[in-house]
């Protein structure tokens, strides 16, 4: 009886679950400057999300890359040139080399590849400083998309390379 409960939770969370900038309540701030961004296609190659655990810095993240690359997005949906990182379980230094070396490769079906990296502020300095490489001379296919809740540990050289966007709680 527990899952059934469960199932029927998740698919509300699906059903309810924004799919485009459109639908976001709550961030008009960021989404507003990242709607008009797209529809004037003026994309920046690196954006910053950050503010509180729960405030949407990932699913709009997602929302955005599809939106950049002019696809629909919906749950199911597997896209070769959105690529999510989890910098908490990738923050060694190999792993950024293996992403410096992998960005200069065209996207497959799509304008651009999207590299969304959760947690950013886990990565090593030593990571910060190869990720800091490609944030200065990235290919043009490639846009960057970073999502922290602690701005305070990334490094100033990283923070003046991107377009920073500060989520805030949604008021009940």
């Amino acid at each position: 009886m527990g899952e059934n409960k469960q199932a029927a939770h998740k698919a509300l969370y699906r059903k309810y679950r924004p799919k485009s900038l459109d639908d976001i309540i709550g961030q008009d701030h960021v989404t507003s400057i990242l709607r008009s961004a797209v529809k004037q296609n003026k994309i920046n190659h690196a954006y910053l999300f950050t503010g509180p655990r729960g405030t949407g810095k990932t699913s709009i993240a997602r929302i955005l890359a599809y939106e950049i690359n002019g696809l629909d997005y919906t749950d199911d949906t597997q896209q070769l040139d959105i690529i999510e990182i989890d910098a908490a379980s990738n923050r060694r230094i190999d792993d950024i080399r293996d992403l410096r070396e992998k960005v200069h490769i065209a996207p497959v079906s799509s304008p651009y590849k999207v590299y969304i990296i959760d947690e950013v502020h886990m990565l090593t300095t030593e990571s910060f400083n190869a990720l800091l490489k490609t944030l200065e001379e990235p290919p043009s296919h490639v846009i960057f998309i970073l999502a922290t809740t602690e701005i305070q540990k990334l490094p100033a050289t990283i923070l003046s390379r991107v377009q920073r966007h500060n989520f805030r709680l949604i008021d009940a």
